[in-house]
């Protein structure tokens, strides 16, 4: 296949590069490095089947085709990233989503879109399945991130029952890897940097709100296996293996031998208190669920952390 990758530089669609490459597949990537980073695909430049383009997909754009495949995964994904750039992340859920679709239209190719468990926001229904419409705060400060992808959603839905548009979309739920930025505020990268140099550990809230970690290339195996599947309404992707946040910052600590102390900060608006997805659907329509552990997926991603944090545990 010849795929058009949005997001390509960024922490999830650079990892997606590499599997559509392994795969034998051809990629053109856009990005343009809000939040993405350059060195996520350098490794990439060398390869004849790699093309990359820096474009905010939020602006029209035309590439040449054709295309069989179009995913659209550009957008700030952490708190501190979405946070910082409301508007932009508004803006790719909304016009980048339609400027990604017309793309896929125009190449009658499948549309894949990598949407978020946020969009079932602080939720009374635990574990989340697919059919759950979410309890989201519209106004809220997470909001720019939670409606862009609910839009997107809805946007994704609407051409797909007026034009037939091939539709993937994909829940994903909290992911962690190589390539996460280590100041961009999400738990992992947030708890490894400070755990590496020995600092205090901080948990938001009384850290009994839990979270499920998915190692990146099962998460990204699942995208590669729900892009070739006929499934046009939401997919959760994600390990349903529960922990509270405590528990998780217990084992980073440990599993590094940091000596660092674990302390407590109010907890944030909106932040939700259970994240858990059902991925009974997952498993029986792409036969897909994590492989990772989590001791091995940690253990990988210090390895990434090693030379760019100094180890004082």
């Amino acid at each position: 296949m010849r795929v058009l990758v949005s997001g390509a530089a960024g922490f999830v669609g650079s990892h997606m590069c590499d599997r559509l490459l392994k795969e034998g597949h051809t990629v053109v990537a856009l990005d343009n490095f809000l939040t993405g980073l350059p060195q996520n695909v350098a490794h990439l430049a060398r390869n004849k089947r790699f093309t990359f383009r820096e474009q905010d997909v939020t602006e029209r754009f035309e590439v040449d085709g054709p295309f069989d495949a179009v995913m659209h995964m550009a957008s700030p994904a952490s708190p501190r990233d979405y946070l910082e750039c409301p508007i932009e992340t508004l803006d790719v859920g909304s016009m980048g989503t339609k400027h990604m679709i017309e793309a896929a239209l125009t190449n009658e190719a499948v549309f894949l879109l990598t949407s978020t468990s946020e969009c079932y926001g602080d939720p009374h229904v635990h574990p989340q399945v697919e059919t759950y419409w979410g309890n989201v705060n519209p106004v809220g400060p997470r909001s720019c991130y939670d409606e862009s992808k609910r839009f997107a959603e809805a946007y994704t839905m609407a051409y797909h029952r007026k034009y037939g548009l091939r539709t993937r979309i994909a829940r994903i739920f909290n992911t962690y890897g190589p390539r996460m930025k280590l100041n961009d505020g999400r738990v992992v990268p947030a708890f490894l940097d400070q755990a590496l140099r020995g600092e205090p550990i901080t948990v938001f809230g009384d850290g009994s709100q839990t979270r499920s970690f998915c190692y990146v290339s099962d998460l990204v195996d699942g995208l590669y296996r729900l892009l070739h599947s006929d499934e046009v309404y939401p997919v959760n992707l994600g390990n349903p293996t529960e922990m509270t946040i405590r528990q998780f910052a217990e084992a980073i600590r440990d599993r590094i031998g940091s000596k660092s102390a674990i302390i407590y900060e109010p907890l944030p608006e909106d932040d939700p208190k259970q994240r858990k997805p059902d991925i009974t659907k997952a498993r029986t329509l792409l036969g897909w669920e994590p492989k990772v552990t989590l001791e091995d997926g940690i253990e990988k991603t210090i390895e990434y952390f090693r030379g760019a944090v100094p180890i004082t545990a």
